[in-house]
């Protein structure tokens, strides 16, 4: 199950963010399987993750997402987006 919270900036600074590598992409559609926990955090752009067994979940700028390990989804993305990440 794909998580989306609303962080505040004193989380953001507690897990240190701002320091970890930014991943981007222009608009574009590809599927994509997750081997480790994701936990990321959008900075701008738009885009839509539908799981293999669930419900599309649409992810936007200022959300803290979490992507689960082995989970197999579809990544649409509507407005070029770019994130921080970190795997775990």
């Amino acid at each position: 199950m794909i998580k989306v919270e609303r962080p505040t900036d004193c989380v953001l600074e507690e897990l240190d963010v701002f320091s970890w590598p930014i991943w981007e992409k222009e608009v574009s559609e590809f599927p994509w399987e997750y081997d480790m926990e994701e936990v990321c955090y959008i900075l701008s752009g738009e885009a839509i993750i539908t799981p293999e067994d669930g419900d599309p979940v649409k992810i936007c700028s200022g959300d803290f997402v979490t992507f689960p390990c082995e989970m197999k989804c579809t990544w649409r993305i509507t407005s070029p987006i770019k994130k921080h990440f970190d795997f775990r």
